[in-house]
């Protein structure tokens, strides 16, 4: 006992009875005891209290299978065209190809453009009409101005508004998404000779013209733009 001073003695005493009580408060069980949760297994067990407790059950929505469109994917095309009529499977088959595709953006966008052209042509712009046209419109258009503007003639035009633009067809070409509409537009237009006298249309009057165009695009390409491809005047 040379080794140790009264102090030490007592607090090994202390500890020692401190365990002693500790273990006999703690260290027991009593069959009592509930098992520790684990939340992985929880939900497949056969415990008849959580089969009570619909509340704490969360579904989660079923996976697709690879290929499965999902349920709106052609919400808006077929609130748009009919389903199973040509035009809502033309439809389809675009928003397949071009995922970003949506029947009445594209016809608010194809009104525009139809404007643009309209007007640009009147003009004579040949750089707004290369951005919009393909190249074999292109030309066709750039044909026409050019003839007229040899004869000193030229267009003075008022475009007055889109009546109607309704999609007719949709299909696609290869990699081409190709988009037909029906336009019907009010137009004031009159052609003035070199001298300035009127040799077609009416500079007073408001005249409604009738179109069917095409307008298409490459799916496959990084490029979002629509080009008008083919143009018919419907009498």
């Amino acid at each position: 006992m040379g080794f140790f001073d009264f102090g030490t003695i007592f607090f090994l005493i202390a500890a020692v009875v401190i365990f002693f009580q500790l273990r006999n408060v703690l260290g027991r069980r009593t069959g009592s005891e509930r098992p520790p949760f684990d939340p992985y297994t929880a939900a497949r067990s056969g415990d008849k209290d959580a089969a009570q407790k619909p509340e704490n059950v969360v579904s989660l929505p079923r996976k697709r299978l690879p290929g499965e469109p999902a349920a709106e994917t052609y919400a808006a095309i077929d609130a748009f065209a009919k389903p199973d009529t040509d035009l809502n499977k033309g439809l389809r088959t675009i928003k397949d190809n071009d995922p970003s595709f949506e029947p009445k953006s594209f016809v608010d966008g194809a009104k525009m453009a139809y404007e643009m052209i309209v007007m640009a042509y009147a003009d004579g712009d040949r750089k707004t009409l290369k951005n919009l046209l393909s190249r074999e419109v292109y030309d066709g258009f750039v044909a026409a101005i050019g003839e007229r503007e040899a004869k000193s003639e030229k267009i003075q035009s008022s475009f007055v508004g889109i009546d109607k633009a309704d999609i007719v067809s949709a299909e696609m070409k290869g990699g081409e998404a190709h988009v037909t509409l029906r336009i019907i537009s009010e137009l004031i237009s009159a052609t003035r000779d070199k001298a300035g006298a009127v040799i077609d249309g009416d500079p007073e009057t408001v005249a409604e013209v009738k179109d069917v165009w095409t307008f298409a695009r490459d799916t496959r390409s990084r490029d979002p733009n629509w080009k008008l491809v083919a143009t018919e005047e419907e009498d």
